[in-house]
């Protein structure tokens, strides 16, 4: 058969028939449409095949039309195995309670080990990890997923670099890597401070070294700002690690295009939620059924797995959120447009630029209408720090 597993849920019979020509009885089976299979002969007058047990009741009146007699050798598959659990029904009940409870308490938490770290980091880390409830006895379809806890539990706890959560069956753990904060070395190797971008120089303060450059002073990638270099002449000379900061005057340009006219998509709050198990990619509802009388929805799942002392099942519970969503069209002026395009480059630049650069102005150097939308040229004056190190190789 090529459904070996619907042949098991049904349940299937071993024949034996013997007599005189068997063959005409297995004919007169095929013709009549019953399902047999693996026909084999044992002797002349003796053939061995399987049949499905929905269709014995139909072969049985066959034999009073041929001098066979018959035999059921084997019986297989859930029907049969149904019966013998009713015959023996207080060994099965007792079986099936102890299952559930081993997959209930496979569901919860059991353990917490705190790996690493002094006893501080690790004491504030059991607080932390108790707080967001995370304790023994609780099941942990209750806890959200470990890469939440993990961020969670970061946030909470300061003074370590990293805190690492792992699922081990039962069992949470959490690894701690300290911060290491070394005393910093004091830098004697000598070097310059030179130019990283194109500028003109805006401020400079220098605390070691000799300046090379003034204000106003144009200066290319790679041109020295501050020597390393200090003493009257080549003979009182010495090197030292120059320091200092040199703020430069840089140009930035940005072209952003905004279109008059917008389409926006947003969830208006509403949702309903879904249950799933999924076996094997088959997911049968178990909670929240009927389609949601949504015009547009968006849809998000959450998927949890199932773990037996070590072993995961190969039963996922899903979780799907249906959100209603709604969706406008927005339109702007040239103007509207205009300001939100300037916001627009303003942030981008904003976001490429150092912290501590400071953005002085910006200047509107070409605007043009094609194609329903508005295209933006934008010049920005922008002061940051351009100095950059520079070894200082023996022979310069």
């Amino acid at each position: 058969m090529k459904n070996q597993w619907m042949t098991h849920l049904k349940g299937y019979v071993e024949v034996e028939i013997l007599g005189n020509y068997p063959e005409r009885l297995i004919n007169a089976c095929l013709q009549k449409g019953l399902a047999i299979w693996s026909i084999r002969r044992v002797r002349e007058d003796q053939l061995r095949f399987c049949m499905s047990l929905e269709h014995v009741h139909e072969f049985k009146p066959l034999l009073r039309q041929f001098e066979c007699r018959v035999r059921f050798t084997e019986k297989n598959g859930l029907p049969f195995v149904m019966a013998a659990m009713k015959k023996r029904i207080g060994f099965t009940i007792g079986f099936v309670c102890f299952l559930l409870v081993m997959l209930v308490c496979s569901q919860m938490v059991w353990g917490i080990q705190v790996k690493g770290g002094s006893p501080k980091i690790a004491n504030e880390v059991e607080l932390a990890a108790h707080e967001m409830g995370i304790k023994r006895g609780i099941f942990r379809l209750q806890l959200p997923s470990v890469a939440q806890i993990q961020q969670d539990i970061q946030q909470r706890v300061e003074g370590a670099t990293w805190i690492g959560v792992r699922q081990k069956g039962t069992t949470f753990e959490f690894e701690i890597v300290e911060h290491q904060l070394p005393e910093e070395a004091e830098r004697i190797s000598p070097r310059h401070l030179v130019a990283k971008k194109k500028a003109v120089i805006h401020s400079l303060f220098v605390e070691h070294g000799h300046a090379e450059v003034a204000v106003n002073d144009f200066v290319r990638p790679g041109e020295l700002l501050v020597s390393g270099f200090i003493g009257a002449n080549e003979k009182n000379q010495q090197t030292v690690s120059a320091k200092g900061q040199v703020l430069g005057e840089i140009w930035y340009t940005s072209n952003v295009t905004v279109p008059l006219e917008a389409t926006f998509t947003t969830l208006t709050g509403l949702h309903s939620t879904r249950y799933y198990l999924s076996v094997q990619d088959f997911d049968m509802p178990i909670w929240g059924f009927g389609k949601p009388a949504y015009q547009s929805a968006r849809e998000f799942e959450e998927v949890k797995t199932f773990d037996v002392f070590g072993w995961r099942l190969p039963v996922i519970l899903k979780k799907k959120e249906i959100h209603e969503t709604k969706s406008y069209d927005r339109s702007y002026t040239e103007i509207e447009a205009k300001e939100i395009g300037i916001k627009q480059a303003e942030l981008e630049l904003t976001e490429r630029l150092p912290e501590s650069a400071q953005i002085l102005n910006g200047k509107l150097l070409h605007e043009s209408v094609d194609n329903g939308k508005v295209n933006l040229k934008i010049h920005y004056q922008v002061i940051e720090d351009i100095a950059e190190e520079k070894p200082i190789i023996q022979g310069d």
